[in-house]
C-alpha cells in the first residue's frame, strides 16, 4: 500500500464513487432509500465533481468527501457543509477518513471559509468520534429526526470554526 493522496474529483471517477456509495452506507450511517441498488449515477446537477474531494492510492479511489457551500445567499458566505464522507470497505481503518477531513479543512481555509458544518446520525458513533478528533463540536441535537428501518434516529449537527 502506497501513500493516500487527495485531489478534486473528475467525471472519470463516477463509477468508482458510485460503487463506494452503494456499498458503504447502512441504516446506522445513511439513508437506505437514497442508495437503491439500481442507482446508476453518482454526480448530479447540485453535486458534481467540483463538490468532491477524492482520496486515492496509486490511482485506486478509496473514498470521497462532499464539500459544498451551505448557503446560497451572501449572508451565509464562508460557511461550508460536508454533505457526505465515505470510505471504501477495503480501505477502512487506514486513516482515509482523517485524510479527507484534513483536506476539507485545508480546502475551507484556502477558500476563506470561517466554518464547516456537518450532520451525522446519532447512531453513527464511529463517525462522530472521528469528527470530534478533527475539532468538530456538537452544535445541536435533533431528536427523533428520522425513522430508519422502524427506529427513531437523532440527527446531530457538528461544526468546526476555521
Amino acid at each position: 500500500m502506497g501513500e493516500v493522496t487527495v485531489r478534486r474529483a473528475v467525471e472519470g471517477d463516477e463509477a468508482a464513487l458510485l460503487a463506494i456509495e452503494l456499498t458503504v452506507w447502512d441504516a446506522s450511517s445513511g439513508f437506505p432509500s437514497m442508495t437503491p441498488a439500481d442507482k446508476d449515477a453518482f454526480f448530479n446537477e447540485r453535486s458534481g465533481p467540483d463538490a468532491h474531494l477524492v482520496a486515492e492510492d496509486d490511482g485506486e479511489v478509496l473514498g470521497y468527501l462532499r464539500l459544498q457551500d451551505k448557503y446560497t445567499f451572501p449572508e451565509g458566505d464562508g460557511v461550508l457543509s460536508i454533505n457526505g464522507v465515505a470510505v471504501a470497505k477495503q480501505a477502512q481503518g487506514r486513516g482515509v477518513g482523517s485524510i479527507l477531513l484534513t483536506a476539507a479543512t485545508e480546502e475551507g481555509t484556502r477558500r476563506g471559509a470561517r466554518k464547516i458544518t456537518l450532520n451525522v446520525h446519532g447512531t453513527n458513533t464511529v463517525a462522530r468520534r472521528l469528527y470530534e478528533r478533527h475539532g468538530y463540536v456538537l452544535e445541536g441535537t435533533h431528536p427523533r429526526e428520522f425513522v430508519i428501518e422502524g427506529q427513531y434516529v437523532d440527527k446531530l449537527t457538528l461544526a468546526k470554526d476555521l
